[in-house]
C-alpha cells in the first residue's frame, strides 16, 4: 500500500504529510503563459473555428442540404468514404484544436496531412485546387512555427 500514499513531503512526529507533500495527482501551478504560448492558443482557436465549418460543410453534403451539390448517394463508393472519414476527423479535431490540448494537434495534423496526400495522390477522391493545398499546408507549417516559437520561450 506504500505505493498509494503520499509522497514527495516531509512527515511530523506522526507520521502524517506536511503541508509541503502533495499527492501524485495534484496539479501544480500552471506556468504564466507568455509571448508565443498566448499567439500558439489563438492561432489553434482560429484552426479549429475553420476545421469546425469544414466539418459542418461535410456533413451538410452527406445529408444533401448543401444547395447545387452532387447528392452523396450517387458519389463512387470510395469518394463517400473519403467524405465521411473527413466529416468525423475534422469535427475531432476542430474540437481537439479548441480545448488545445495534444491529442487535438494530433488529430489535427492527421487530418490535414490525410488531405493534402489524398488531394495529391488520388485527385479522384478529394479533388482540391492548388490554391487551397497551398493555403491548408501552408497553416500546417504555420502550426509548427509557432509551436516551435513556444516551445523555446524561457520559462
Amino acid at each position: 500500500m506504500r505505493g498509494l500514499t503520499k509522497v514527495g513531503g516531509l512527515r511530523d512526529a506522526r507520521g502524517r504529510m506536511n503541508e509541503a507533500g502533495g499527492d501524485r495527482i495534484e496539479r501544480s501551478p500552471q506556468a504564466t503563459q507568455t509571448g508565443w504560448d498566448v499567439v500558439l492558443i489563438w492561432f489553434m482557436r482560429l484552426t479549429a473555428l475553420l476545421w469546425l465549418g469544414k466539418a459542418v460543410a461535410t456533413w451538410a453534403s452527406i445529408l444533401d442540404v448543401m444547395p447545387g451539390a452532387r447528392p452523396f448517394e450517387v458519389e463512387p463508393i470510395g469518394r463517400q468514404t473519403v467524405i465521411v472519414y473527413f466529416a468525423v476527423i475534422d469535427a475531432m479535431a476542430a474540437v481537439g484544436l479548441w480545448l488545445t490540448s495534444a491529442w487535438g494537434g494530433v488529430v489535427w495534423l492527421l487530418a490535414a496531412t490525410s488531405a493534402l496526400t489524398l488531394a495529391v495522390l488520388t485527385p479522384h477522391l478529394l479533388p482540391m485546387s492548388a490554391p487551397y493545398l497551398g493555403v491548408q499546408a501552408s497553416i500546417v507549417a504555420l502550426y509548427f512555427v509557432l509551436s516551435f516559437l513556444a516551445a523555446r520561450e524561457i520559462r
